[in-house]
């Protein structure tokens, strides 16, 4: 049967969500049908700084797996 898992993370640390996804992917023995990512950057300064700085981008992994 086909089953969805939802990964989130920031680009900041993306190094942390690879290792996430491919922990999950061993340890559930999952056979992985597709991955599809998408980022969403942010606009805007961080709240109260009033300057306009880097803020990371959400990112979204969506695993189609059969389970």
């Amino acid at each position: 049967m086909q089953q969805v898992r939802i990964f989130k993370s920031i680009e900041a640390e993306i190094a942390s969500l690879e290792k996430e996804v491919n922990a999950w992917i061993r340890e559930s023995g999952a056979r992985v049908i597709s991955i599809t990512g998408n980022i969403a950057p942010q606009s805007g300064s961080p709240k109260g700084t009033g300057m306009s700085q880097y803020v990371p981008s959400d990112i979204l992994l969506i695993v189609l797996y059969d389970a």
